[in-house]
């Protein structure tokens, strides 16, 4: 079934969002966003972004000074500077981009995934190119699999989606087996539901009407108040994080 047909309680969490007006979608929110296309060092860059969503940060990169911007989505919500791609094998040629990077993907990714997607984005960037990440986080390092495991049950069960985070050591273990050394991290709390980071995110207008949507919509209120009870429940260990890495 076409997921555009799917009624609000089965939808995944970030198709849900959208339908409520939600803009900004990344798990350390707009801020975290900002620190990381700063630390990519876009100016002059050639930058990819792997599903790209709606578009937004694609103008951010462009607003931060990007020579040029490509965006790969399955469902691009800009085609003027998208390609509809999956993030494994977008088709744009080898050595084409100074900076790739991607906010709230490999967290949604099983393992066999992540590595497709990073051995695609290290396939892109020419030698000394720039990868970045914005993505969930487990915490501490030293958490155990038990509770990695209820943590990925919760998420699952209320996202609809099989989310696997990683915690910040494994993210940039991951990375440095694709050859990918780290410059720079930046943890934030994962906040997304939060009314301080609603507005911080989508203003004060987007952040009323996001909320007037979720009150008017049964299921979908059902499913937003859910999925901020288990992030409250597993808040001591869930965090979003930015990584920066050379290759």
């Amino acid at each position: 079934m076409d997921s555009s047909a799917l009624p609000d309680d089965r939808v995944a969490a970030f198709q849900l969002f959208q339908r409520l007006g939600k803009r900004v979608l990344r798990p350390g929110g707009r801020e975290l966003t900002t620190w990381l296309l700063d630390e990519l060092r876009l100016p002059g860059a050639t930058v990819v972004e792997l599903a790209a969503g709606a578009g937004d940060t694609g103008r951010l990169a462009r607003a931060h000074g990007a020579a040029s911007y490509i965006g790969v989505d399955l469902h691009p919500g800009d085609p003027e500077h998208a390609v509809r791609a999956d993030a494994a094998t977008t088709g744009l040629a080898a050595d084409s981009a100074d900076v790739v990077f991607g906010e709230a993907l490999l967290s949604m990714q099983g393992d066999g995934a992540k590595h497709r997607i990073l051995t695609e984005a290290t396939r892109l960037l020419r030698p000394g190119g720039r990868f970045g990440l914005h993505e969930l986080a487990l915490v501490p390092d030293s958490l155990d699999e038990d509770a990695r495991t209820r943590i990925r049950r919760s998420l699952a069960q209320v996202m609809h989606v099989n989310a696997r985070p990683l915690t910040v050591g494994e993210w940039t273990g991951l990375l440095a087996v694709h050859g990918l050394t780290v410059e720079a991290a930046r943890p934030a709390p994962m906040a997304l539901l939060q009314p301080r980071r609603l507005i911080a995110d989508e203003g004060v207008p987007g952040a009323a009407r996001f909320v007037g949507n979720v009150l008017r919509r049964p299921d979908a209120r059902h499913r937003i108040l859910a999925i901020r009870r288990t992030l409250r429940e597993h808040r001591a260990h869930l965090a979003a994080v930015a990584i920066v890495a050379h290759l």
